[in-house]
């Protein structure tokens, strides 16, 4: 490692140590006050679930009694009051309540007469949808230009940084993967690699984003990793040629007396692996979150200062385990999703498993 490189990891790792430090001094100045009320009212579980929840209201530190939080938009249709649009900051009271909305215990917006309604609001995780969204079209469209700008050229600034992460994807991932040609003689990963750059930076983009003090657990809700799977899901069913469905419903050097029993078998694996894509993401993500939470929730159970200089550089620790899993998990579900394409548009001039 040599003299400059090794000043750019000291740099990387003091910005997150006192990220770290950061949100252990917020923490404590939300949670702690004097007096034996403060060990009865600090929560581990209830702190780890507000950072790892969504929220109507994008919180991002509490320093002394002061919270810097984002209010964000409630967007409510019902049948009878029609669209209503309002500020998160008008449940800033006591009784968490607004008009005939309240949120609940888990900042949930409710009705306190019992009618239906619509809830179409911008919470956390959404707002962080498209602040990633934003990040995405301005990152990858200044890299398009430097393509165009610089063609034949060696790729400098930002596109020297993101090259060989796209090289990567489509030599290591995409290639192997969805071999073979299509029947106008053009190699059949092209059609698929702009998803798969896609899902590939949204995910890595969000898991970043989620590590930075006051981000949105994005990639940690399973409604956000169960929508990518169904994109997967969809199209490789929608890409799926006539050897991928012969193999689910005649199973190559399978007894005919045996089908009954492997063509159900087949069919659960196909909706199984995108069930698995959404689970995996989202459990290593959350896991991580609540580990390191709990691990910053214990500085203020314990509430000693040994304690605390044995948890920060784990913390720290956890941090950096947690930046390599952030790309490892955009990585597996960009392959496995790339192996589940390639078994669908695989043809008969690609394999011998069919026997002909």
């Amino acid at each position: 490692m040599n003299r400059k490189t090794f000043r750019k990891f000291l740099t990387f790792t003091h910005v997150l140590f006192f990220s770290i430090l950061f949100s252990t001094t917020a923490f404590s100045q939300e949670h702690t006050e004097t007096g034996e009320e403060t060990e009865e009212e600090f929560k581990v579980s209830e702190m780890i679930m507000h950072h790892v929840g969504d929220s109507h209201e994008w919180h991002f530190a509490t320093i002394g009694h002061t919270h810097i939080t984002l209010p964000l938009p409630v967007i409510i249709y019902s049948a009878d009051q029609g669209l209503e649009v309002f500020s998160s900051s008008k449940f800033h009271n006591e009784s968490l309540s607004y008009g005939d909305y309240k949120l609940d215990e888990h900042d949930h917006i409710v009705s306190q007469s019992g009618r239906k309604f619509y809830d179409l609001s911008i919470t956390k995780n959404v707002a962080s949808l498209f602040l990633s969204a934003i990040l995405l079209v301005v990152i990858f469209s200044s890299i398009a230009g430097a393509y165009t700008k610089n063609r034949g050229k060696a790729p400098s600034g930002i596109q020297s940084f993101f090259e060989p992460l796209i090289v990567f994807i489509r030599d290591d991932v995409a290639k192997p993967a969805i071999a073979g040609k299509d029947k106008h003689g053009r190699p059949k990963y092209e059609k698929y690699m702009p998803y798969l750059l896609t899902v590939f930076f949204f995910i890595w983009f969000n898991n970043l984003l989620g590590l930075m003090p006051g981000g949105a657990n994005l990639t940690g809700n399973i409604a956000v990793t169960g929508v990518l799977a169904l994109i997967t899901l969809c199209i490789t069913l929608f890409s799926s040629n006539k050897y991928y469905w012969q193999h689910i419903f005649a199973t190559p050097g399978v007894p005919k007396w045996l089908l009954p029993i492997m063509i159900p078998v087949e069919l659960i694996g196909v909706f199984t692996k995108p069930f698995s894509l959404m689970v995996r993401l989202f459990a290593n993500i959350t896991a991580g979150h609540i580990i390191i939470l709990s691990l910053l929730g214990l500085i203020f159970v314990a509430k000693n200062i040994a304690v605390s200089a044995a948890i920060v550089p784990f913390a720290l620790f956890m941090n950096l385990i947690e930046l390599m899993v952030a790309i490892l998990q955009a990585y597996i579900f960009t392959l496995l999703s790339a192996m589940y394409i390639g078994s669908a548009v695989e043809g008969h001039e690609d394999h011998d498993d069919y026997g002909h």
